[in-house]
């Protein structure tokens, strides 16, 4: 339900934004900076960087840049519950800095 609430947030911002005029100020500036944010995790790719592709976005999609998931996806776990408990026990980086939360995002730059 966290990451639905989370989905709904972003949605919720990109049909504000997407009410506005396209040459207003704040539409531009929010619009940039909340495309810029889904870039840098890796939500939306670089050629659906456009308010609408933020409306078809999924809670999978979400799911899918969390650390569990990327230890899992990486075969540093046997399971996506090993994944967990890795993460736990604090054997787990990301870049220089020691993770020990499984729903952390990873960025794509990590």
């Amino acid at each position: 339900w966290r990451v639905q609430y989370a989905l709904a947030k972003l949605r919720k911002a990109a049909r504000t934004l997407l009410t506005l005029d396209p040459k207003d100020p704040k539409r531009i500036f929010e619009g940039e900076a909340l495309l810029r944010r889904m870039s840098r995790y890796g939500l939306l790719a670089d050629d659906e960087l456009e308010l609408d592709y933020v409306l078809q976005l999924t809670t999978q999609k979400l799911l899918e840049r969390r650390l569990q998931t990327k230890v899992y996806k990486q075969g540093l776990a046997k399971s996506i519950h090993h994944a967990r408990v890795l993460i736990r026990q604090r054997h787990i980086r990301v870049g220089n800095q020691l993770v020990n939360v499984p729903s952390f995002n990873v960025r794509t730059s990590s």
